[in-house]
This record gives C-alpha cells, structure tokens and sequence, in this order.
C-alpha cells in the first residue's frame, strides 16, 4: 500500500514559460478568446493525463510579451522533471515555449510570494520603423530626451499612491505601490524602460511610459511627474503606451 501512495503523491510542478503576446488576449483565461493561460493548461494536461489549473504570477494584458512568467501546478504524474519541458512545449505553438521546469513546495505561489516584478518597455526611436523589431516596439520617430526621462522617473520611485498610472475599468482596493526602480536607458535607435516593483496597478506600467515619453519630447517637464503623481487623477497623466512594446522579463523571489 506504500508504494500506490506514493506513486500518487502530489508533485507541485514550477515552470519558467515565455511567449510572444501578439495573437493572445492576454494571460489570463477568459470566455471566447485565446488566451496563454489556456494554451498552457491544455498543453500540460494531454502530457500529465488529467486536468490542471495554473497559478500564475502575474496577469499580462493582451498584446503584452513576457519572457520569465512564472506558473505553477499540481500533478499526480510521476514523470521525470527534465522530460516536462520537451513533453509540454511538444504541445504549444510557436508562440510560447517552456524553458525551465523546477519541482518546487506546496506553499509555493507565484503570486504571492513574488516579492517584485520587472517590466521593460522598448521603444523604436529611429526616423523610420524597424520591421523587424515592429511587433515589439512602440514607433516614435522624434527624438527622446532620455536624461529628462530619467530625471522624471526618479520622482517615481518609493512608496506612492499611483492613482494617476492606473486605468478605469479595475478595481483591486488600495492603489498603493512600491516601485524599486526605474532606468530608462538609450542604445542605438532603442529606448528601454525598465521598472520593478512590488507589484503594479492596471495598465500601471504602460501610462509611466506613455507620460515618459512626453517628458522625452520636451511636452512637459520632468518635475511635472511629480505633480501628476500627488494628482491622484489618471486625466493628469500622459497617455498609455502601446501594449506591444511591453515585456515581463524578470519575477524575484
């Protein structure tokens, strides 16, 4: 009777997954759309043999990439843990790949027991759109202040109401955040936006890049940003940047 049980014995499975959010309506399963959650579960039950329900690290919205988005779930399977990623990525199309697979304890939780995440925006600033790079990348062809960019950031960072950065259409209590860090960066024609934080509001991310960039091109000033921060007014804030050209690259432990 020993060995039936623990033949049986519940193995919590973690898996490292990346995929290109073009073709999704986002992460998080929904009616009537494709979505990377679904793609997933359905992938990993033919290889397990039974139903799945993920846990996940963080939602990304439709058209959002992500290149470390962390998932869990349970399984009865006893099949080695290196044979889950051929196995399961033999399953999925093109456009999301397991790359790591880890057996992990039954308290943990993507979710919560994230302590930060790291978002990077890219943005395509050369005079004219880079094809290959188009699916990825915000397009603004005037030049950006990148230095300005930064100065304004930094007004970001700590512990903030960050009302002014979060779209209508959510509600998830407290709009309270801590932002790590912010670097926004220039190599060649790329502008990067990198943030991590505890965690982030609606479309949080996007509106800091899209009100970045009008700080770049000299629409408003840097210390405007602190102003539309203590506004508590979403209206105060610059626009939301394009889903595209926003990435999940990192989940810190």
């Amino acid at each position: 009777m020993r060995g039936v049980n623990e033949s049986r014995k519940e193995r919590h499975i973690m898996l490292i997954v990346e995929y290109d959010g073009t073709n999704f309506s986002g992460f998080q399963k929904q009616a009537n759309a494709r979505t990377v959650q679904d793609v997933l579960e359905r992938a990993i039950e033919k290889v397990v043999k039974h139903p799945v329900k993920l846990q996940f690290s963080g939602r990304t919205d439709g058209g959002v990439h992500a290149v470390y988005q962390v998932v869990k779930f349970v399984t009865s399977s006893r099949m080695p843990i290196n044979s889950f990623i051929p196995a399961i990525n033999s399953h999925l199309p093109d456009d999301v790949v397991v790359k790591i697979a880890r057996e992990v304890g039954c308290d943990f939780h993507p979710r919560y027991k994230a302590k930060s995440r790291v978002y990077r925006y890219l943005i395509d600033n050369g005079k004219c759109p880079s094809v290959l790079m188009r699916k990825y990348t915000w397009h603004i062809p005037n030049y950006l202040n990148v230095d300005a960019m930064q100065e304004a950031a930094n007004y970001l960072i700590g512990i903030h109401d960050f009302r002014s950065f979060h779209a209508s259409g959510s509600n998830l209590g407290s709009t309270v955040r801590q932002i790590f860090g912010i670097k926004c960066a220039r190599r060649g024609r790329f502008v990067s936006i990198t943030i991590e934080a505890n965690a982030f509001l609606y479309h949080m991310a996007r509106i800091i890049v899209g009100t970045l960039v009008e700080v770049g091109l000299g629409r408003i000033k840097p210390l405007d940003v602190k102003y539309i921060l203590e506004a508590r007014d979403r209206k105060a804030a610059g626009p939301t940047a394009p889903a595209k050209g926003l990435c999940l690259v990192k989940v810190k432990f």
